[in-house]
C-alpha cells in the first residue's frame, strides 16, 4: 500500500483501509481473524445481556409497581380529619386538588375466611360501590354482571368479591357461600360482642395482576364492612390517586391543606420504600456486575492486537521507513481494536433489542420446548416476564462497551507505535 504524497489527517483513509485489511487478513497472512471474530462475539453477547438484564428488571419494576399502585393508593389521608364532621367536604376538597384523579374513603381489617374444613387469612378490603372502578386490574377483570352485583343489597347486600388465586386454593367459584370471622364484631346493647360471624355469596372473582394480593385480598362494600367489623361511621383513610405517582411529593402540602386540621398524609413511597429500594439496589447491584462482563469481554480485544502487532512487526518498520508516523501507526492499529468493539456492540444492541421486544414469544416457546414454567406468578407475583426499553440505560451500555473496546485497544496499539523500524528490519 503507497502512502499518500504529503502528509494527511488523522483517520485518513489509509490508516482506516489499512486497519481492515489486517482484521480481514488470515492467520498465514499474519492476520488474526478468528481471534477478531472471538472477541467480537464475546463483546456481542455481553452487550446483549446487558441490555436485556436491565430492560427485564426495569420491565418488572415498572409493571409490578405499576399493579401495586393500581390495587393500592397513591397518597393517603389519616388523622383526625377522618372522624370530624367536615370529612365528606374535606374529601370533596381534595378531590379538586389538581393533579388528583380521585378520592375514596377505605377501611381495612384482618379477617378469618372459612369454607368447609379449609380455614385462612385475609384482609377485608372496605369501598364504596361507585369507588371499585378506581381499582382498574380488579375492576377490568370482573363481568358485567359481578361488577352490577357489588354493594346490592341492605347495607351493601352480602356478596363480596375474592382474588382468584385465593378463591382456587379453597376451591371457591362465583355464587358459592363462605364464612367471615371478624374479631371485633358489631356493636349492640349489650356492647361489642366480638367474635361475629356471617355467612356471604362470592360475588366475583378477581385478578388484580399481582398474585399476592389475589391470595390475601377481599373486597367488601363499605358499608357491610363499616357493620361487620364494627367499624359504623368509620374511615380507616382516604385513599387517593394521582395522575402522575413520581410526583406525589408535590402534591403532600396541596392536599394536606385541602384535607385541613389534624390531616396525616402519607404516599406509596412511605408504604413500599423497603420493597423500592430493595428493586434500586438489586438493579444497580445487577448492573455493575454485568458492566464488568462487558469490560472482561472487551480486554479479549488486547490479544488479538498484541498478536497482530507482534505479526506485523515488519509492516511496521516499513511503513515506518516510508513516512508514517508514529501517530499513524498507533491510530491504524488503534482504529482495528475499536472496530471489533464498534462491530461487537452494535450487533449486540440489535440482538439485545429484538431479544427484549419478543421475550414473549420467547418465553412461550421455551415453556412449551422444555414443559416448564419459567416465570412463576407464586414467586415473582407477575405471570409474564417483563421487558422495558430505557433509551438512557441503552445509551449508558453502548457507551460502556465502546469505552472499554477503546481502553482495551490503546495498549497495543502504542507499543506498535514505539516500535523501532531499524530493529525490526535487521534480522528480515
Amino acid at each position: 500500500m503507497s502512502l499518500p504524497s504529503r502528509p494527511s489527517g488523522a483517520f485518513s483513509s489509509w490508516e482506516i483501509g489499512l486497519a481492515l485489511r489486517y482484521l480481514r487478513a488470515k492467520r498465514k497472512e499474519g492476520g488474526v481473524a478468528t481471534i477478531a471474530v472471538i472477541s467480537f462475539i464475546g463483546i456481542m453477547l455481553a452487550v446483549a445481556v446487558l441490555i436485556s438484564v436491565m430492560s427485564i428488571m426495569s420491565g418488572f419494576r415498572s409493571e409490578l409497581l405499576g399493579r401495586m399502585l393500581a390495587f393500592n393508593g397513591h397518597m393517603y389521608v389519616q388523622g383526625a380529619v377522618l372522624t370530624s364532621p367536615d370529612r365528606e367536604a374535606a374529601l370533596k376538597r381534595i378531590q379538586a386538588v389538581p393533579g388528583v384523579a380521585s378520592a375514596s374513603p377505605l377501611n381495612e381489617a384482618q379477617s378469618l375466611i372459612r369454607v368447609g374444613s379449609y380455614t385462612t387469612g385475609a384482609i377485608a378490603k372496605g369501598i364504596r360501590p361507585e369507588d371499585l372502578a378506581k381499582t382498574q386490574y380488579v375492576f377490568d377483570s370482573l363481568t358485567p354482571q359481578e361488577r352490577a352485583g357489588f354493594g346490592k343489597g341492605p347495607y351493601g347486600g352480602d356478596r363480596i368479591l375474592v382474588g382468584a388465586a385465593l378463591a382456587t386454593s379453597m376451591g371457591l367459584r362465583v355464587g358459592d357461600p363462605v364464612t367471615l370471622y371478624s374479631p371485633t364484631g358489631a356493636d349492640s346493647a349489650f356492647g361489642n360482642l366480638g367474635g361475629l360471624e356471617k355467612t356471604y355469596f362470592v360475588g366475583g372473582l378477581f385478578r388484580s395482576g399481582a398474585a399476592d394480593y389475589d391470595r390475601a385480598f377481599i373486597f367488601m362494600p363499605l358499608e357491610q364492612q363499616q357493620l361487620f367489623f364494627g367499624k359504623e361511621g368509620v374511615w380507616d383513610a382516604i385513599e387517593i390517586k394521582v395522575n402522575n405517582p413520581d410526583q406525589v411529593g408535590a402534591l403532600t402540602a396541596a392536599i394536606r391543606d385541602a384535607a385541613g386540621p389534624g390531616a396525616v398524609v402519607s404516599d406509596w413511597r412511605e408504604r413500599l420504600a423497603a420493597f423500592y429500594g430493595a428493586l434500586k439496589v438489586e438493579r444497580v447491584a445487577m448492573s455493575i456486575i454485568l458492566g464488568l462482563v462487558v469490560a472482561i469481554a472487551a480486554m479479549n480485544i488486547i490479544s488479538g492486537i498484541v498478536m497482530l502487532v507482534k505479526n506485523k512487526g515488519r509492516d511496521i518498520a516499513i511503513l515506518r521507513t516510508i513516512g508514517a508516523s508514529p501517530s499513524s501507526i498507533l491510530r491504524v492499529f488503534f482504529m482495528a481494536g475499536a472496530m471489533i468493539g464498534v462491530a461487537g456492540t452494535i450487533a449486540g444492541l440489535v440482538l439485545g433489542l429484538l431479544f427484549c421486544w419478543n421475550i414473549g414469544p420467547i418465553q412461550h416457546f421455551l415453556e412449551f420446548v422444555l414443559q416448564t414454567k419459567l416465570f412463576d406468578s407464586d414467586v415473582y407475583m407477575l405471570d409474564a416476564i417483563p421487558a422495558l426499553v430505557d433509551p438512557a440505560d441503552v445509551a449508558w451500555v453502548t457507551f460502556w462497551s465502546l469505552l472499554m473496546s477503546c481502553i482495551a485497544s490503546l495498549p497495543p496499539s502504542w507499543t506498535a507505535s514505539r516500535i523501532d523500524p531499524v530493529e525490526a528490519l535487521r534480522y528480515e
